[in-house]
């Protein structure tokens, strides 16, 4: 067989050690394969590069992806220059494919999160022999239990919120940690469950300004001077919308989410709790970095699984992860419906028996 390869959407920890396990998993099946750059782009625009075992050697400890990535080269959609514009997005996918061809390609792994696996599901369904790799550090794709990336970012957000709290306590400070996730909050509630958060608001459940004061005033009294309030960056009040912080033309999910943590702390100074509020926005240094050795792992795991589904030609599927044991689903099952934060889920219930707060005093745990 002879593959391509391409990693698609934004970065994170773990994208070398898929591109590694496909590549020598394929190479020891006496496989070619070719690596296409920047996502679909790679594809659209035949730029792509031979992989060899020794192009993948030592890059398992490396963060980002040698391949490069792409988040708005969408080839139903394209707007990179100089074959598309931004003004006017144009379908090139009959070109993607006429390049597949010509390139005497039998299959394509695409790696991404779910814009790029429904891209790769579109190209399936017209004729492709695809199959996906999960990747995201939001963790929400609903077929799989874990995506690689997510772990390496959690590691950065617990180490955050760890590290805030000298700060808050020495000064009396509200210290507001903001994390990714976008509208699901698993980044926010496992950093701010390990780092000992005081309160966690997440985008599942909305909050009320009045119980985040009131968390914090309640702790005040108890003697505690100090709180620490995670949020994730898609957390909104309960009558209120999520915050934006720009609007990407021709990216699959063009709002980029983003400042709500200053909101937090512009209602904390106005209500005059009585403490100073700090932001720390982590941004894309939860992105950055080498993957943990979990992620590395998985990651591993699921290039080899992927290598798998080629060699049974079982395309149209997508690798996970259940039940700590590597398996695949349509790509179709894992696309356009996110794993979200369930606020009656265990781990929210084990958070409120040990105090910490989500800025709604009706959340109990029950689903209420």
């Amino acid at each position: 067989m002879k593959i391509g390869i391409l990693t698609g959407g934004g970065d994170c920890p773990g994208l070398n050690a898929v591109v590694r396990g496909v590549t020598k998993s394929a190479l020891r099946r006496g496989w070619e394969v070719i690596g296409f750059r920047d996502g679909y782009r790679g594809l659209v625009e035949q730029d792509f590069t031979q992989l060899h075992d020794h192009d993948v050697s030592g890059i398992i400890i490396r963060g980002g992806t040698i391949l490069g990535t792409s988040n708005t080269a969408n080839p139903f959609a394209y707007t990179l220059p100089p074959l598309g514009s931004a003004a006017k997005p144009k379908d090139l996918s009959s070109l993607a494919f006429r390049n597949f061809k010509a390139l005497g390609l039998d299959a394509l792994v695409a790696i991404g999160g779910d814009g790029t696996l429904t891209m790769a599901e579109q190209l399936h369904k017209r004729g492709m022999p695809v199959v996906g790799v999960p990747k995201t550090i939001d963790n929400d794709l609903s077929a799989t239990d874990v995506t690689f990336g997510f772990d390496s970012a959690l590691r950065v957000a617990t180490e955050a919120v760890d590290r805030v709290h000298t700060t808050a306590e020495s000064h009396n400070r509200v210290m507001i940690v903001e994390t990714m996730g976008r509208y699901a909050g698993w980044i926010a509630l496992r950093a701010g469950i390990a780092g000992g958060g005081d309160v966690i608001l997440l985008p599942e459940i909305p909050y009320k300004p009045e119980d985040i004061v009131a968390a914090v005033m309640d702790r005040k009294r108890r003697g505690k001077k100090f709180s620490i309030i995670v949020v994730a960056e898609g957390a909104r009040p309960a009558k209120g919308r999520m915050t934006v912080a720009s609007v990407v033309k021709g990216s699959p999910d063009p709002l980029r989410l983003g400042g709500v943590s200053y909101k937090i702390a512009a209602l904390l100074d106005k209500s005059r709790v009585g403490l100073e509020s700090r932001v720390v926005v982590l941004g894309h240094v939860q992105r950055g970095g080498e993957p943990t050795a979990f992620d590395r792992w998985l990651a591993t795991g699921f290039g080899v699984k992927a290598a798998e589904l080629l060699a049974k030609r079982r395309f149209g599927r997508m690798v996970s992860f259940r039940k700590y044991s590597f398996a695949d689903v349509k790509i179709a099952e894992a696309v356009g419906r996110l794993r979200r934060v369930t606020p009656s889920s265990p781990e929210v219930r084990g958070a409120l028996a040990v105090g910490v707060g989500f800025g709604n005093r009706k959340v109990t745990g029950d689903g209420r």
